[in-house]
């Protein structure tokens, strides 16, 4: 089977090594959010799916554990060819399923085969010690072993690369897995495990099962003993629920949830250089990224040429469908997140905000099928809004002045979230004294893409639990033995 034949059916379960439908024989449709057209089908999954998958995974732990990493660093290097031979089609499916633009989706096609490479890598890096006994004729000594099966949860604003940023580390550690992906994008999701099952991973260490409905597939995962871990990336609302339904089976958990990255631009900073920057991260993805900048702090001196060059550009901005050469906003997931954005602007506005560009829906005729909301920036936000604290995730660019530094860290930290920062200046002592100041997991000092397959990626706060990528990424899959041993 080839990384496209199965996309128009509904044959998206995966499990021990087979392609099938739900045992229910239920299905459900594959949209684009462009325009509101039917994509193909996807397996409807219920707990009966889940609870085949687990067995799976379970029954194939003790032979996946047993292989040598080099064996393990083989099937991922494979699939990281493989994941880059079908790039394109790859690239091309996640705009259909999930709108962003072409290259935007190029660009994550290579970012997750990163994360493949990577943990090839790192297989062969899992390192034991030796520890000092205070007895003679006595040893200590530890070891690294696989925790078990992984429940891997995974959202659909990156469909692509949040599944390989969870499923390599967890193989090349040793773990076998059952993944549920967002009902938005099962199809990505197949087209990975096609990529898994072509580079010849063996039966029952990866399973998939697609479902419209993740609650009670999520239960079962939770539920299951034989699961010894939980990773999820999405909602900070539905990762406090799975970690409290986790904790019941005592699993470990990492947890990647919502974000409200602060920007801080200083007067020292370069106005052009520094909205450029806010205009490339804050509408990445259509601002549907847990580090894009949710708040916009600007030294009051350098906000008039900071707005000037931020407007022009995100007026300049097109929307449409991702496919289009020249689009840079593409539309955003359902008419749920539509609704938020026109939410929080009418409240913004009504407590005193102004709209500099944008503010609603674009319903151009050939915009009208898809869920597009303008890219738009406000200024004179205070913490009367809602915007002020909730995620936006969306297309939404608020602009705050600030007199001095110690009110931009205060205004800054002022949040339940810790995931992303970002630092514009060109003080390297202020630079690093304000970094150092401020709690969140990731900061970028004239920085937007502070991300890699080799370095750590996480929160703090509500943020989040755990890191993901880098060496720390596939410590989560890891437990520690100790051996004492008497001579």
């Amino acid at each position: 089977m080839t990384g496209e034949s199965h996309h128009q059916s509904a044959a998206t379960i995966y499990i021990d090594g087979r392609w099938r439908p739900a045992e229910s024989g239920a299905e459900f449709d594959v949209l684009n959010p462009a325009d509101g057209s039917a994509l193909g089908t996807a397996a409807d999954g219920s707990e009966a799916d889940a609870r085949a998958a687990v067995d799976a995974a379970a029954a194939a732990f003790a032979s996946w554990s047993g292989t040598t990493a080099y064996e393990r660093a083989t099937c991922l290097e494979r699939a990281h060819t493989l994941m880059l031979e079908r790039a394109e089609d790859l690239a091309r499916l996640m705009t259909s399923e999930q709108g962003k633009p072409l290259k935007a989706a190029r660009n994550e096609v290579r970012y997750a085969a990163d994360f493949l490479s990577w943990y090839a890598e790192e297989a062969k890096r899992v390192y034991g010690a030796t520890i000092p006994s205070s007895r003679a004729g006595h040893r200590f000594l530890t070891m690294r072993q696989p925790v078990g099966v992984v429940a891997a949860i995974t959202p659909w604003n990156y469909p692509i690369s949040m599944i390989t940023r969870k499923v390599a580390p967890a193989l090349a550690a040793g773990c076998t897995v059952v993944l549920k992906p967002a009902e938005q994008t099962p199809l990505c999701a197949a087209a990975v495990f096609q990529v898994l099952h072509d580079a010849g991973v063996p039966a029952g260490v990866v399973n998939l099962v697609t479902t419209s409905d993740p609650g009670p597939v999520g239960d079962v995962l939770l539920d299951s003993e034989a699961v010894r871990k939980l990773t999820f990336t999405g909602s900070t609302d539905v990762g406090r629920t799975l970690n409290a339904k986790a904790a019941r089976t005592v699993k470990r958990v990492s947890l990647e949830l919502g974000g409200h990255a602060p920007f801080l631009v200083f007067g020292d900073a370069d106005p052009r250089h520094a909205a450029k920057g806010l205009g490339l991260v804050k509408f990445l993805n259509t601002g549907q990224a847990c580090i894009c900048p949710n708040r916009v702090f600007v030294q009051r001196e350098l906000m008039d040429d900071f707005l000037d060059v931020l407007v022009q550009r995100v007026t300049a901005m097109k929307a449409g469908s991702g496919m289009d050469k020249d689009v840079s906003i593409g539309p955003l997931i359902d008419e749920a997140s539509m609704a938020k954005m026109q939410r929080q602007v009418k409240n913004a506005v009504e407590h005193g905000a102004k709209v500099l560009t944008g503010g609603e829906r674009l319903t151009d005729p050939q915009l009208q099928g898809g869920q597009f909301f303008a890219p738009t920036v406000l200024t004179g936000v205070t913490p009367q809004m809602d915007i002020y604290y909730e995620e936006t995730f969306g297309p939404i660019a608020p602009v705050v002045a600030f007199d001095d530094e110690e009110e931009a860290i205060a205004m800054a930290n002022d949040t339940t979230y810790g995931l992303a920062a970002y630092v514009y200046t060109q003080n390297l002592s202020r630079a690093l004294r304000v970094t150092e100041a401020l709690r969140f997991g990731i900061v970028g000092i004239n920085d937007i893409n502070p991300t890699s397959a080799a370095a750590p990626f996480g929160g703090t706060k509500h943020s989040g639990l755990g890191r993901e990528g880098g060496p720390q990424g596939i410590d989560e899959y890891l437990d520690t033995k100790l051996v004492g041993i008497s001579l």
